[in-house]
């Protein structure tokens, strides 16, 4: 069959209809952000283990001038110093109670930035940050990821039918062969089951 146009006209229009100019600085400005993602991820993780090692210094020195005062303590005191050793154990229990506070803060920080670190290799795996928005749904991706972070330490989620709510959890430690079914309640707060889940694992 003849064409109408020489051939190697043809294949020169074709190439130049493709410009694919615009698609590599699309990629080249992914990849920068993807990058700039990285490197604050890695700091706040940095930051947020000098904290727990702060704190856990704190905690120490907490502990040793307690165990020194209760070594200390006499049972013929006088009642004022049996007062003010009640003070200092208030502060005691109060700084105890900040440092879990901090404690949890800084897990729910850890939790986060490991949701940030899969949903950035998901983005890496199956496209552009724009494609994989146009793919999914905010809301289902973010529980999606969750639930892969869960997973891969070992944790499986199941739902109740009755409020579609998470109602029971099943943690496999590989290590121990050991398997923990728990039925979580509402009750309990988030931060008492992510510790008995570490604890567990």
């Amino acid at each position: 069959m003849l064409l109408d146009e020489d051939p190697a006209t043809l294949i020169h229009h074709t190439i130049n209809n493709f410009n694919i100019a615009p698609d590599k600085l699309a990629v080249s400005r992914i990849g920068d952000s993807l990058s700039t993602l990285k490197q604050a991820r890695e700091l706040r993780i940095k930051e947020a283990e000098s904290s727990l090692k702060k704190l856990s210094r704190s905690l120490n020195t907490l502990q040793a001038q307690h165990e020194e005062l209760t070594s200390a303590h006499s049972s013929a005191a006088h009642a004022s110093e049996i007062s003010r050793l009640d003070t200092q154990k208030f502060r005691i229990a109060k700084a105890v109670s900040d440092l879990e506070m901090e404690a949890e803060r800084l897990s729910s920080q850890q939790a986060d930035l490991a949701a940030r670190l899969q949903e950035l290799e998901l983005q890496g795996l199956e496209g552009s940050p724009e494609d994989a928005a146009k793919r999914r749904d905010p809301v289902d991706d973010e529980v999606l990821l969750r639930l892969k972070v869960y997973r891969s330490l070992g944790i499986d989620l199941e739902r109740d039918e009755k409020d579609g709510e998470f109602s029971r959890a099943i943690v496999r430690n590989d290590r121990k062969g050991d398997v923990h079914v728990i039925n979580m309640d509402k009750k309990f707060s988030r931060f008492f089951y992510a510790n008995y889940f570490w604890q567990t694992l």
